[in-house]
């Protein structure tokens, strides 16, 4: 099971994901309490090992405003959340990173319609933190899909077991607060999914 831990802003966060095992890292580069300037970010992807994937976090910004935020900040994949259109994705394909796209699950949920390489489903209201109909798309994405929203080291099992993702994606889930990663939630979410590997 693929796990990514998302928008990470501290050395000691970044650090307790890689040891515990997690596959990619996100870094949030556009509104969001969990912000940090592509500067923050460059800082941060050079402390992750190459094995892990270091993601670039974006909603709503133009394929040139991504660009250069990922340019800058070295990230070595690309995560567009939101409708973005397609052809925001064929800007960015010249950039040789990965491309992500996180939707809810009224869009197209098959990985690679829009030339993405990962596919996130996100709850309706994504960043909420809230537990959603994880079920209900159970069967419907295809490829390297990811579930994300309401992802909790105590709800994470159940959630996996009802919609049956190839990875999941976590960030709000493993905070004490909106944008304040906790070192031992970090732990519990990936031991959590490792056990259900093992």
């Amino acid at each position: 099971m693929y796990v990514k831990i998302c928008g990470l802003s501290e050395p000691e966060h970044v650090a307790t994901a890689v040891e515990a095992g997690a596959d990619a890292i996100g870094f949030v580069m556009t509104t969001s309490p969990r912000r940090i300037t592509p500067e923050r970010a460059a800082e941060l992807a050079a402390l992750v090992p190459p094995h892990v994937l270091t993601v670039g976090v974006f909603r709503g910004e133009d394929p040139q405003t991504v660009r250069e935020a990922a340019l800058a900040s070295g990230v070595r994949a690309v995560q567009l959340h939101g409708r973005h259109p397609h052809g925001d994705f064929t800007a960015l394909k010249d950039l040789g990173v990965r491309l992500v796209r996180a939707v809810d699950s009224q869009a197209d949920l098959r990985c690679g319609a829009y030339d993405e390489d990962l596919l996130i489903v996100d709850a309706p209201h994504a960043g909420s933190g809230r537990p959603w109909d994880w079920a209900a798309v159970r069967g419907r994405p295809s490829g390297h899909w990811m579930l994300a929203g309401g992802l909790a080291p105590g709800n994470v099992a159940e959630a996996i077991a009802a919609a049956e993702p190839w990875g999941v994606d976590v960030s709000s889930g493993v905070e004490t607060a909106p944008g304040k990663k906790d070192s031992d939630l970090i732990r519990a979410f990936i031991k959590a999914v490792r056990n259900l590997d093992a």
